[in-house]
């Protein structure tokens, strides 16, 4: 077996006799834990603003499995959309019952944006659960934003439509085009650590990052700088002129309960 993928598969799959199955299981037996990572404003009143939901597989044998270990068979299975409305509706139950992290961002597969009816799902748990649109923030991949630009929209004039926002996450990590920031309307771009961890070392890096900067002056969008493990590097963004920062330099993810309860 030569594919890389078909090996990691093969490795992730050892011992899982119906694996459908199982996943549902893990869905329906709640086998999920929450954790999320803070996000850092560097101006304002709020010091960590909103943080970033980030999911762990409880096991047997082993205390937490990280996303790395069984996304992938989420995605083998088509089974993300799933594992996506169960990670939205524990999410905004954190926030119903009351939280000192005041918005949270949510990861989308694509997956999920390819569902017409994932957009109706979150406005029926936002009113069932009486929180607004504005404390749920969705993060949209670069590769999704621009592949799957239709799905996309579909999903940003739905939610949007409700008072809801959209973040796309890992910008610049190909060629920068500003149009699925236009398209969609959003409020954030979280910009890619390969740029992110440069701006020290590296003139592109630098340009990249003054250019985003430029532009969201004039469509209106906020910057999050991501993958920031040096306080130099911390230091050099913030007087770029970037308004939020994100990694393990600054904040470590903790269980969702240990930050956000009120």
């Amino acid at each position: 077996m030569d594919d890389p993928f078909l090996q990691r598969m093969d490795s992730e799959l050892a011992g899982w006799t119906d694996p459908v199955r199982c996943l549902r299981d893990a869905i329906e037996n709640d086998e999920f834990e929450l954790y999320c990572q803070p996000i850092l404003q560097f101006a304002g009143e709020e010091r960590y603003p909103m943080a970033e939901v980030l999911v762990r597989l409880r096991e047997e044998e082993r205390a937490l499995l990280p996303p790395g270990e069984f996304l992938p068979v989420f995605e083998h299975y088509r089974m993300m959309p799933q594992l996506d409305r169960w990670v939205v509706r524990h999410t905004i139950k954190r926030l119903a019952a009351g939280s000192r992290v005041q918005r949270f961002t949510v990861n989308l597969s694509g997956q999920a944006l390819d569902d017409e009816e994932f957009a109706r799902f979150v406005a029926a748990q936002l009113s069932s659960q009486q929180v607004t649109a504005d404390k749920l923030l969705f993060e949209i991949d670069e590769s999704d934003a621009l592949l799957r630009l239709g799905a996309c929209k579909r999903f940003s004039d739905a939610y949007r439509a409700i008072g809801g926002a959209l973040l796309i996450d890992g910008f610049g990590h190909r060629a920068v085009s500003f149009v699925p920031v236009k398209e969609l309307g959003v409020k954030f771009v979280k910009v890619d650590g390969s740029i992110c961890r440069k701006v020290l070392s590296s003139d592109t890096a630098r340009n990249k990052l003054n250019a985003i900067l430029r532009v969201g002056q004039t469509l209106g969008y906020a910057i999050v700088a991501e993958c920031v493990e040096d306080q130099d590097v911390l230091l050099r963004l913030k007087a770029m002129g970037v308004a939020y920062a994100q990694g393990f330099g600054i904040y470590q993810p903790h269980p969702i309960d240990s930050l956000a309860v009120a």
